[in-house]
């Protein structure tokens, strides 16, 4: 049985159950680079400071560089029985320097070691993921420019709606992953405050310069109160929140081009090498990405419940409970990272069909227009609708599409009808004629592709 570093208070060996149920090293190693550069600039405060000798903080530097190698090149041999990462690499330090090695615990405890290095971590991710939805955005934007010159229906109740321009679907999920990459840059504010140096939850009764080991590990703050510092995990919560939008937003895109690809829609075709087959029915070809982002949603959802279950009822401070806020946001970042990369692929590699999306775009999509037509021409907005009602009602019974009615038959449901309303018949003429500021008109499209032509630069 391997002996504790804290086991000078027992005089019993630590049951076999509790070794294999307690330990969390076979996932919290994830953080053993990040645990290293937190030991390493406490280590160098601590010889600088006078607390321990300078020589032996530079043997502690030097050993903990050696570590770090062994566990970039795969040679680092994990222990379940210390624990977690931090006991497994302070181990194998003082194994390999000597006794010298147990002062690099001086001025710190598990509690605020822990949280510096998962914050040191979460910092990196998060703007790892604010560089995959920026990639994902300039996606978005070329899909977007390629597209103006196409209209297709939009839908509610997934019934047809309005036509649109393609390239005003494409700007609206960039103004959707834009706002993702907000979040995420905002939580990295509070990201960046560094616990080190609070101690199990009391703060450090020695002279350590937190001040320095902030600057070293890049931390913009220095977290105000021990306490607060060593036990919240609102900041992760946040992450895992921001990460259950995300992936809320790319599950939506996803049905709508699962929906788009299928054979009844027909508007899209999604690259072969993005997409898999059937092993019984040689005809498929499966969104399966598509399918796995939307359905990998759900893990993400579980993790963020999960973590504010843990926490809701924790009194102050630290809690062994707390061991379970890594698993979830381990999970939810390789999730988000590569559904963020596989939407970003599908963006890029799909075709759109164009004249099947033209030929839906028309039909009684184009009602309201002439709703408003006789808006415009002086009818209220509620007797207009209802006109246009009866006239999709007329065409619905003979089997006819909104295109073939003549002027002739217009006007014997109102007189107001003249020549011009024969333009609303034209899909790409009513896509044009919605101006207003956001809308899917033409100019208002090419002017939102300049200004993120510009913002994405």
């Amino acid at each position: 049985m391997e002996k504790k570093l804290w086991g000078g208070r027992f005089s019993e060996g630590t049951d076999q159950f509790v070794e294999e149920f307690t330990e969390s090293v076979s996932f919290d190693k994830e953080l053993a680079l990040y645990d290293i550069k937190g030991s390493i600039a406490h280590a160098r405060m601590l010889g600088k400071q006078g607390i321990i000798p300078q020589e032996d903080a530079e043997k502690i530097i030097k050993g903990l560089k050696e570590i770090e190698k062994e566990i970039k090149e795969g040679r680092f041999q994990w222990k379940k029985e210390l624990e977690d990462v931090h006991m497994n690499i302070e181990k194998a330090l003082i194994e390999k320097i000597g006794a010298v090695g147990g002062k690099l615990h001086t001025g710190r405890s598990r509690n605020d070691q822990v949280i510096t290095a998962f914050r040191l971590y979460l910092k990196e991710e998060t703007q790892n993921i604010i560089n995959l939805l920026r990639e994902l955005k300039k996606a978005l934007l070329e899909k977007a420019e390629e597209t103006v010159d196409i209209v297709m229906p939009a839908y509610t109740h997934l019934q047809r709606a309005q036509p649109i321009r393609m390239a005003h679907y494409f700007l609206a999920y960039l103004e959707v992953y834009n706002r993702d990459e907000e979040r995420f840059r905002d939580c990295l504010k509070r990201i960046d405050q560094m616990p080190l140096g609070s101690g199990a939850l009391a703060g450090v009764d020695f002279p350590i310069d937190r001040n320095q080991t902030a600057q070293e590990l890049g931390f913009s703050q220095i977290m105000r109160n021990s306490l607060d510092a060593t036990a919240s995990r609102d900041v992760v919560i946040e992450f895992l929140s921001n990460c259950a939008v995300c992936m809320s937003n790319l599950s939506r895109q996803s049905e709508d081009l699962i929906i788009w690809n299928s054979t009844e829609f027909s508007f899209v075709e999604l690259p072969d090498k993005l997409t898999t087959g059937s092993s019984i029915m040689p005809q498929k070809k499966n969104p399966d990405v598509l399918e796995l982002i939307r359905g990998k949603t759900g893990r993400v959802y579980g993790g963020l419940v999960a973590l504010l279950t843990v926490v809701k009822g924790l009194p102050m401070a630290y809690n062994r409970d707390l061991q379970e806020d890594k698993e979830p946001v381990f999970d939810a970042v390789r999730t988000v990272k590569g559904s963020i990369i596989g939407m970003t692929k599908i963006v890029q590699g799909l075709k759109p069909k164009k004249e099947i999306m033209e030929s839906s775009a028309g039909g009684f999509a184009l009602a309201t227009d002439l709703a408003n037509y006789l808006v415009q021409k002086g009818m209220p907005f509620r007797e207009a609708h209802h006109v246009v009602g009866q006239i999709v009602a007329y065409l619905t019974q003979q089997d006819r599409q909104l295109e073939s009615i003549t002027l002739d038959e217009l006007k014997r449901f109102s007189g107001l009808f003249d020549e011009d309303a024969l333009k609303l018949l034209d899909p790409y003429y009513v896509a044009d004629a919605r101006k207003s500021f956001g809308g899917t008109a033409k100019e208002r499209v090419l002017e939102q592709l300049k200004y993120w032509e510009e913002k994405l630069q």
